[in-house]
């Protein structure tokens, strides 16, 4: 499901695709000379939240219509109107939390994630839109620090912290997010020195199918992606091309298109420093990552494959958006403005989500 769940699909597929296949003409098209008609390329389309003061690096796109983005200052906004309107739906008492992510069922089920030491990493999770919170974990071990959720369906999901006595601790639920326990740590691979995962997306932490789920580390000698076939219990660790080799360097998102191919953005978040490199693919579920030819120019937090196709797919980060038409080989820069995180539906909706506010969807 990658870092969001979603419910039906509003179109058949012909129609869909269909519709896919003309907005990726627009997005690659030529620049229509001054003679010609305007023509109306697909455009990140800000939304006003009135949170200018927020930044949103969590975000859960259910369809065109309805998102949830999670914040700093224990914020959690959610729309039903494509961003006309939004509601604040915070919980209660979470005004001191840094929410990170955020996994929404629909409109009405939620799961968010606040991030930090000790008790400041915590879990809730709503069933009526926000109007009610319940806190299902609050983390009581002073060295664990939670950086991202996902979930397999409406009721496994797995929650990952940062090392805990030199290995990955995974958090896991088989309820929806209304309890937790940690797994064992037998069949997790040893940790490098200073290695972590980043919570700057909510995509650190991402699944496809019933079983399949890949973790995304950074801040060592090597940038590495983690995979386990059985829900969390036991993982393989492999090397990705992306930079390393610093705390501020390693993979920040990953998105699955399905078991075997995926995409893998991050690079150095520093705003002074280069990120070559920032780009990777894979073919074979993540054994092996190949680095993009023509990779994102900056530092990328996030990533997601447009809807219904095989081949693109969007990157963001605090400098723009980069569009991929050919399996993550080759990005191009389409917009820059600054979003931390991007997520798409099977109806075609495409959001981000930022730093002051910032929340766009992807118009036509």
């Amino acid at each position: 499901m990658g870092s969001t769940l979603r419910t039906g699909r509003t179109r058949s597929r012909a129609t869909a695709l269909a519709a896919c296949a003309a907005a990726l003409a627009a997005l690659t098209a030529v620049p229509a000379q001054a003679h010609e008609p305007e023509r109306r390329v697909p455009h990140w389309e800000l939304k006003d939240t009135g949170t200018p003061e927020t930044r949103f690096r969590g975000l859960a796109a259910v369809s065109r219509t309805t998102a949830w983005v999670a914040g700093t200052g224990g914020t959690v906004l959610r729309t039903t109107d494509a961003g006309a309107t939004w509601r604040n739906v915070s919980p209660p008492g979470a005004g001191e939390l840094q929410f990170r992510d955020v996994e929404a069922f629909d409109a009405r089920r939620a799961v968010v994630l606040a991030i930090g030491e000790g008790e400041a990493s915590r879990v809730y999770r709503t069933d009526d839109g926000g109007a009610t919170w319940t806190e299902s974990f609050r983390n009581t071990d002073p060295k664990a620090f939670y950086d991202c959720l996902a979930f397999f369906d409406h009721r496994h999901g797995l929650a990952m912290s940062d090392p805990v006595d030199g290995k990955f601790r995974i958090l896991s639920t088989g309820d929806g997010g209304r309890t937790w326990k940690v797994l064992p740590d037998r069949g997790m691979p040893a940790a490098q020195e200073g290695e972590a995962g980043f919570a700057a997306s909510g995509q650190c932490l991402v699944t496809s199918g019933p079983k399949d789920v890949w973790l995304a580390t950074g801040g060592a000698a090597r940038a590495r992606v983690l995979h386990s076939t059985d829900r969390g219990r036991t993982w393989t660790a492999t090397d990705t091309p992306l930079p390393a080799g610093d705390p501020a360097r390693g993979v920040f998102a990953l998105a699955f298109r399905d078991r075997t191919r995926a995409l893998a953005v991050g690079g150095d978040y520093r705003p002074d420093q280069p990120s070559p490199r920032a780009g990777a693919r894979t073919a074979d579920g993540g054994r092996t990552w190949r680095p993009a030819t023509a990779p994102p120019p900056a530092y990328r937090s996030g990533v997601a494959w447009l809807p219904h196709s095989r081949t693109a797919a969007l990157a963001v980060g605090p400098t723009g958006t980069d569009l991929t038409t050919d399996g993550g080989r080759t990005w191009r820069t389409v917009d820059t403005g600054s979003y931390d995180t991007v997520d798409c539906t099977p109806d075609h909706g495409c959001w981000a989500a930022g730093e002051k506010g910032r929340v766009a969807r992807l118009e036509h």
